[in-house]
């Protein structure tokens, strides 16, 4: 009934689901965390958009690294790098499409040392689509 509209936080229209830029538009000036406190509270921000953010865990590595016990704060370059990563893939718009149940779906797995992932796409003229 409407073309697009706000839901959980999410812009969703025709194009598909969105980032919603008037939630995200304070990250765009938010500087470096300074203690533990700051890096839980940007996490905590970020990972409401993190399906939005390709291999987010291993991105924000460097920071939950700070956040275990009896480990000093030590804000270093990949820290920085880890932050500044999460602040540009917020700060853009990728789109997430809704499935299209016509078409066949894949799987995309991938797997480390430390971590596993996986994301159902669809493939529309040749493109893959996260769903």
């Amino acid at each position: 009934m409407v073309a697009e509209g706000i839901v959980l936080g999410h812009k969703v229209s025709h194009r598909g689901i969105e980032v919603d830029r008037a939630k995200i538009e304070v990250i765009e000036k938010l500087p470096p965390p300074v203690n533990v406190k700051g890096i839980r509270s940007f996490l905590g921000n970020a990972g409401f958009y993190r399906r939005f953010i390709k291999d987010f865990s291993l991105i924000a590595r460097p920071l939950t690294n700070l956040l275990q016990k009896e480990c000093d704060f030590h804000f270093d370059v990949a820290c920085l790098k880890a932050f500044n990563t999460i602040k540009s893939a917020l700060i853009s718009t990728p789109i997430v499409q809704a499935p299209d149940w016509s078409l066949p779906f894949e799987l995309m797995c991938d797997a480390s040392g430390f971590s596993v992932g996986g994301v159902l796409g669809q493939r529309k003229d040749k493109n893959l689509h996260v769903i």
